[in-house]
């Protein structure tokens, strides 16, 4: 899982509830859209994410913000067919149409999904058992 989250409470949140969950599933932080896309692109030499890949991302965030990650996202040939779940704080429909244009698999409100993003756990473990990803 990339989680690709600027504030550190929000990101240690998610990966706790991850481990409470007894998730095994290895986490990687990146604090904003660009670091996350070297990350994909194998450009940092400080983290790589191997798939098959989940990312988790938020949309408020400084120096490159969700969307603009979405479209270097999909404009890339060998990114373009990674599974994104947006992970935020906006509730905006403008913001869910703009994410689901740019081919998302979720779109998750932060407060909606449960105490310590107990219901984040328990719908990736579920996509994680129902769903196969290529390699």
């Amino acid at each position: 899982i990339l989680l690709v989250e600027d504030d550190d409470v929000a990101a240690e949140a998610v990966v706790r509830s991850l481990q409470k969950a007894d998730l095994r599933f290895p986490v990687v932080w990146a604090e904003n859209g660009e670091r996350a896309l070297a990350a994909l692109r194998g450009t940092d030499p400080t983290f790589t994410v191997p798939r098959p890949r989940v990312t988790l991302l938020d949309l408020n965030m400084p120096r490159m913000n969700g969307f603009e990650f979405l479209q270097h996202l999909r404009a890339d040939a060998e990114l373009c067919d990674d599974v994104v779940f947006v992970l935020t704080t906006s509730d905006a429909d403008t913001d869910r149409v703009r994410a689901y244009h740019q081919h998302i698999a979720g779109y998750m409100v932060k407060a909606s999904v449960g105490p310590q993003f107990a219901r984040l756990a328990q719908l990736l473990d579920f996509y994680h058992r129902s769903i196969r990803l290529p390699g």
